[in-house]
């Protein structure tokens, strides 16, 4: 296949986007600020942010003095110019977020979703009442939301034109779902996995902004990984690029709920963290298969803080950063990644404790020289972020459709 040559077109189109990461990370600056953040000429930012303001996606702020000469006209991202909505569907909840144009968040609503009930017109009846709550919570007209980007569980995939979505616990086709969300939404569509969409939320929001090439780990009841290479999103031939967590990480290993055995997930997903736990003490408290996962990894917290860590939990810990760490530098090996950045709610309760073990098997399992230069941190993305990655790609998808972005290719419907 030959390799796509970038146009001027293109080029003017990543120009736009780095100014608008910039102004997001800024909030306020200026056209000489803009400039030197991104590292294009004062002239091409000049010209970037006339479009941007021809627009109404940027605005002139106010003035700002320079301590030199006349005072400088400041610019921020206009959030006033309509709403996107991101919005998180998992096997038991729907979580509908509406953000400005500045990705600032106005309005939220969240909903139970019964597991037992499987049908593509319930999952599409929960997400559109979802989204309604949301924007009425915001006060403000469903007419000002730009798009809508909706994050479903399991393997979102695009082959010769069509999409599927792979949902094991869900029974319906794909094109049930995606035809009735059309009908109902109404409105500009984008379909995603959460880890391409936490992965964008990254990009736009978090330590991303500065890297060319960046792994976010998602850690929770389940694992993958979403993969930044030049910028952009990692999708594969099909959209499935990113399934880490069913990489081989011990051979005849522990049964995956994939059907494979030795899959990561079985290691470091929360279930995973439990059974190692269980296997250095059958009889802990916090070892019974009936707890719920997010009750458990809160208590394996708790029990490492304190002058008399639980050992237990403690050993737990150590095996689940060595497993981790030796996960991700397979991960270093192959794509050699600037940055590596842990989130999901398990990471955001023992983070701080898996990252100084991650980081020494990481270091101690990679080639020479690979992860020399690695950052390996806890994302400071919080919240939902898979919908706010959902938010984000509706809104790179707006930008293309007013013709000011041509080189993002957002699942849309």
């Amino acid at each position: 296949m030959a390799v796509r040559k970038r146009s001027s077109r293109d080029i003017r189109s990543e120009s736009r986007l780095d100014v608008l990461h910039a102004l997001l990370s800024l909030g306020e600056s200026t056209r000489n600020e803009l400039a030197r953040r991104t590292g294009l000429s004062l002239a091409t930012v000049a010209t970037v942010v006339s479009e941007l303001i021809g627009e109404g996606l940027v605005v002139e702020a106010g003035l700002a003095a320079t301590g030199v000469g006349r005072p400088t006209t400041t610019l921020r991202i206009n959030g006033g110019r309509g709403l996107i909505a991101g919005i998180d569907v998992a096997e038991t909840y729907v979580s509908a977020h509406v953000f400005d144009a500045a990705l600032a968040e106005v309005g939220t609503a969240d909903l139970t979703l019964d597991e037992h009930e499987t049908s593509a017109e319930y999952v599409v009846d929960a997400i559109v009442r979802a989204l309604d709550e949301a924007v009425a919570s915001t006060g403000l007209d469903r007419s000002r939301l730009l798009g809508v980007g909706v994050a479903l569980p399991g393997l979102v995939q695009r082959s010769t034109g069509a999409m599927s979505v792979v949902v094991p616990k869900w029974s319906w086709r794909a094109d049930d779902l995606i035809d009735l969300l059309r009908a109902r939404v109404g409105l500009p569509l984008v379909v995603e996995n959460p880890l391409k969409a936490i992965a964008t939320a990254e990009l736009w929001l978090g330590t991303g902004r500065g890297a060319s090439s960046m792994v976010t780990i998602n850690l929770g009841t389940g694992v993958g990984a979403g993969i930044v290479l030049e910028g952009t999103i990692l999708r594969g031939a099909t959209n499935s690029a990113g399934e880490w967590g069913h990489s081989l990480l011990v051979h005849d290993g522990r049964g995956c709920r994939c059907g494979r055995r030795g899959c990561v997930e079985a290691y470091v997903g929360a279930p995973g963290i439990q059974q190692t736990l269980r296997e250095i003490a059958p009889d802990h408290p916090l070892a019974d298969p009936d707890l719920q996962q997010r009750d458990v990894i809160g208590a394996l917290a708790s029990a490492l803080d304190g002058p008399d860590p639980d050992p237990a939990v403690v050993e737990t810990l150590d095996r689940t950063a060595r497993y981790l760490g030796s996960a991700i530098a397979d991960v270093v090996a192959i794509i050699n990644p600037e940055v590596v950045m842990l989130t999901g709610w398990t990471a955001w309760a023992l983070g701080e404790h898996l990252l100084p073990g991650t980081q020494s098997e990481i270091r101690t399992q990679s080639p020479n020289g690979a992860a020399t230069d690695l950052t390996l941190g806890i994302s400071t993305v919080r919240g939902n972020s898979a919908a706010i990655g959902m938010a984000t790609l509706a809104f790179e998808r707006f930008l293309g459709d007013v013709g000011l972005v041509t080189t993002r290719a957002p699942l849309a419907l």
